[in-house]
């Protein structure tokens, strides 16, 4: 019986182990690199021909989805009377695919009569190598708006443009919608973006360089704050990066690609240096930096502080930078680099500042997304991307759920051992002279001696 309920305590033990080892995240470790990563958990949506078939877009979610060459594809908001929505969409051709200048996706919302409520494309340019490209619509409530002001069913429509000469295997797309947070003070904010703000580079950040490797998506983006980071990019291969920007502060991005030796061919538009916001709406693209061989460097354009303001400016870059949150960087190396220089990967380098002092939120409550926590700083410093921080959390539960299970442990065989104490301080002592109990008596719970009748001990 000691032996059984000893066993139980072990297997109870096991069992609470296992379920901590179990818990959601533990995934990532073990999934292998790809292209590019989707989103874990991204719900499969297809795209309708027809705007009545369009199927809806979860809030806060999301989705996959495809789409070919010259299809339009439709997608289904249901919107109330005061929220802003956001729906961005990821293009991803497929690898060794071939696309054009002008190739691309234009992404809009529409109401239910075909009015616009915005409109914005993504397209590859005179970079002309496949690689991840992003854009995004939204409908935001307006004081004095006439259009899209209503609540009911809107349309997301997604249109991809490819030319003649270009791959035309289907693209996969990853879609997203997001809500944008109630403002403070029922909203008064001000309908002007600002005129002037600094735009001179700052001095490079001077602390030693680390190693951070880049993700393979926007969902396991490595994390990066103001520094000099190193990484490796192969012909291509597509890293993705985020910052914190918090509000009032500015971001400064400069890419480096290191020399390689195997040859001196002058490879035009040979590194992409792209910025998204927080939504996944495009904010920026450096000009394609060309390269033969040694060492070269390309950086964004100075870029306003994060403000609410910024939407009012009729320059994308600017209206872009309405959030904080993270800012998504990816770098794609033109697979064109492989026949020159091989094709193995390149040093590249990352000089990141994020200038200015951060503000507090315009918005009301958890702005979620469209925020920079202390947790987030904190990401940014040690260089987790979001799984690896889920996957660290979750590991200190499993430390948690450890320690309780050897504190169960601990005071069950300490009960266990205080009982058997007791059961032998209580037990009948054995007969005067005798060597122990008689066998077949009452500590073995056996038959009296000589065969005799069976008797109460």
């Amino acid at each position: 019986m000691r032996q059984r309920n000893r066993g139980r305590v072990a297997l109870v033990a096991v069992a609470a182990m296992c379920a901590a080892v179990a818990l959601p995240g533990q995934a990532y470790a073990a999934a292998e690199p790809a292209a590019y990563t989707f989103a874990p958990g991204a719900k499969k949506v297809s795209g309708a021909e027809v705007s009545t078939e369009a199927s809806a877009l979860t809030p806060g979610s999301v989705h996959k989805s495809s789409i070919k060459r010259g299809e339009k594809l439709y997608y289904r908001l249901d919107l109330d009377e005061k929220t802003n929505a956001y729906v961005s969409a990821v293009a991803v051709p497929k690898g060794g695919g071939q696309v054009a200048y002008g190739d691309g996706i234009t992404v809009s919302i529409r109401d239910s009569a075909d009015r616009q409520c915005s409109s914005e494309d993504a397209r590859f340019g005179s970079a002309e190598f496949p690689r991840p490209i992003a854009a995004y619509a939204y409908r935001i409530k307006e004081k004095d708006g006439s259009t899209c002001q209503e609540a009911g069913a809107y349309n997301v429509l997604i249109e991809r443009e490819s030319k003649a000469t270009s791959a035309s295997d289907e693209w996969d797309l990853e879609l997203r919608y997001e809500s944008e947070p109630q403002l403070k003070s029922g909203g008064s904010m001000p309908t002007q973006a600002p005129k002037n703000w600094p735009s001179a580079s700052p001095t490079p950040p001077t602390a030693a360089w680390q190693n951070r490797p880049g993700g393979a998506g926007y969902s396991d983006a490595t994390s990066l704050d103001t520094g000099e980071w190193h990484d490796r990019i192969a012909p291509g291969q597509t890293r993705f990066y985020r910052v914190p920007v918090d509000w009032g502060q500015q971001l400064f991005a400069t890419a480096d690609l290191g020399n390689n030796n195997a040859s001196t061919e002058y490879i035009g538009s040979a590194l992409a240096l792209s910025l998204d916001n927080p939504a996944h709406g495009h904010v920026d693209s450096a000009t394609p930096l060309s390269y033969s061989g040694k060492p070269a460097s390309v950086s964004l354009d100075p870029l306003p502080p994060v403000a609410y303001e910024n939407r009012y400016d009729f320059t994308s870059s600017v209206s872009a930078m309405r959030f904080a949150g993270w800012y998504y960087l990816s770098v794609t190396l033109s697979p064109k680099v492989a026949k020159s220089y091989g094709d193995k990967a390149i040093p590249l380098i990352l000089r990141i500042n994020v200038e200015g002092t951060a503000g507090r939120t315009p918005y009301v409550g958890d702005a979620g997304i469209f925020s920079v926590t202390q947790n987030d700083r904190d990401m940014a410093r040690s260089g987790k991307s979001a799984p690896e921080a889920a996957k660290s959390n979750t590991m200190r539960m499993v430390g948690v759920a450890g320690i309780g299970v050897g504190a169960v442990l601990v005071l069950g065989l300490g009960v266990w051992t205080l009982l058997a104490r007791r059961r032998a301080v209580t037990a009948p002592k054995a007969p005067i002279g005798s060597n122990g109990p008689v066998a077949g008596g009452p500590a073995d719970g056996g038959q009296p001696p000589h065969g005799g009748p069976p008797q109460a001990w």
